[in-house]
């Protein structure tokens, strides 16, 4: 699972994610991407799930690329406790994502196996998005 070595704050605020996506927006490595058309936050697991099922789609063939990684910890308090006597301790780890960010890049295979694949990893996230070809 995905997780930052070293954080400088142990917790986070919630926060809220507005706007579009200014940085990672255009596809850099890659062929073919999958672009995020909704904010959310997408955590380490459902990172890791989407590129699991993006290799074993491609039979470990090609180049995958992930553009985003958890980096904020997101805190919860344990079930069955009362309000009040503070924040809780962080379960996992979260990345913030705009619309218009690139989440993945694929390289190395044909079109149709591509789209296939980058559709089985957006099954596997929480947002919308769409599949998207690089132009020249």
């Amino acid at each position: 699972m995905l997780q930052p070595v070293r954080t400088k704050w142990r917790k986070a605020h919630k926060g809220r994610i507005h706007g579009t996506a200014g940085r990672a927006n255009f596809i850099n490595y890659g062929a073919y991407a999958l672009k995020a058309l909704s904010p959310e936050r997408v955590t380490g697991k459902q990172i890791e799930a989407a590129r699991v099922a993006l290799t074993r789609h491609m039979k470990r063939q090609g180049r995958v690329w992930t553009r985003i990684f958890p980096n904020i910890p997101v805190s919860k308090k344990p079930i069955e406790v009362r309000m009040g006597k503070g924040k809780g301790s962080p379960e996992y780890y979260a990345c913030r994502v705009k619309p218009g960010r690139i989440l993945f890049e694929v390289d190395g295979v044909s079109e149709q196996i591509a789209k296939e694949a980058l559709y089985k990893a957006s099954a596997k996230l929480p947002i919308k998005t769409k599949t998207i070809k690089r132009f020249a």
